[in-house]
């Protein structure tokens, strides 16, 4: 595991929070519809005139600037003029960016118009579920306390599938680093947690069975029943002494621009006082 300095945190978050303005810019702009290519479009040319680079575009052969996977896509659907957004979508819309040779990396499930309410009870859960595993990745912990976490909740409690394919992972110079971190696992295993560790934790969850399996495209992960599947993700670094982890992504403007646009639905917290808890000084 590659343990960061805190000017190369300081240097992820630049990238990190780039990607909550793009994210942000998307919300503003998505209605029924919209394509996927329109979007992806719009973000390329955002990212690159805001100085940075697509962080997923030609990566592993990767198309896009976005990955736009809608309603039983659960990850990596890529964006094009056929994918139109229609009434009563969710859209998990991940992005990555690349600023002075550090990554960023966030994802958020998007409501479009009328969405059923179970979905949006998905929703809500998978989020709270990302809250509730940053809540346990302190210094001194292992990963697997955060996978627990988020498996307890969204399986144990919620009856939801929990993706096994699909992790989260470290964060840095390379998307992908040490360690995986899975939303399933026992507490107490995995490597430790320590200072200077930055990590992408992003549950994927499914409102039916956690299968899945890929589309012909090689990219698109849809799951086996055809049921949908939310994702949401943040990046973070571990802090010293075990306190709160370091938020350095930020819905809160994604959702300020949901709030604004009169095509989209708001998920609520299901705990304000514990998101309340991981957020970072208001920079977008």
């Amino acid at each position: 595991m590659i343990y960061k300095t805190p000017e190369e945190v300081e240097r992820s978050r630049v990238a990190c929070l780039l990607v909550t303005k793009t994210l942000t810019e998307v919300g503003k702009m998505l209605r029924p519809g919209l394509t996927g290519k329109e979007i992806d479009a719009f973000a390329e040319e955002f990212i690159r005139d805001n100085g940075a680079v697509p962080g997923f575009k030609g990566l592993y052969g990767c198309p896009s600037t976005l990955l736009v996977s809608r309603n039983e896509e659960v990850v990596h659907g890529l964006p094009d003029k056929d994918q139109v957004f229609q009434d009563g979508d969710i859209l998990s819309i991940d992005c990555g960016t690349i600023v002075d040779e550090f990554y960023g990396d966030a994802a958020y499930t998007f409501c479009v118009g009328d969405v059923a309410e179970d979905i949006m009870e998905l929703c809500r859960h998978t989020k709270h579920s990302l809250y509730l595993g940053i809540d346990a990745a302190r210094a001194g912990r292992r990963v697997g306390d955060i996978s627990f976490a988020i498996q307890r909740y969204t399986e144990k409690i919620g009856g939801y599938g929990v993706v096994r394919e699909l992790v989260g992972h470290g964060l840095g110079r390379s998307l992908h680093e040490a360690p995986d971190v899975p939303n399933f696992g026992k507490r107490g295993r995995g490597p430790v947690l320590k200072e200077g560790l930055i990590i992408a934790i992003e549950p994927m969850t499914t409102q039916g069975s956690k299968d899945v399996h890929a589309r012909d495209d090689g990219w698109t992960i849809i799951t086996r029943d055809g049921k949908p599947a939310a994702h949401y993700e943040h990046s973070i670094a571990i802090t010293k002494g075990g306190g709160p982890a370091d938020l350095m992504s930020d819905h809160r403007p994604i959702e300020e621009a949901i709030r604004n646009n009169p095509n989209l639905k708001v998920v609520d917290n299901l705990d304000e006082e514990l998101v309340a808890r991981y957020q970072p000084a208001l920079v977008c």
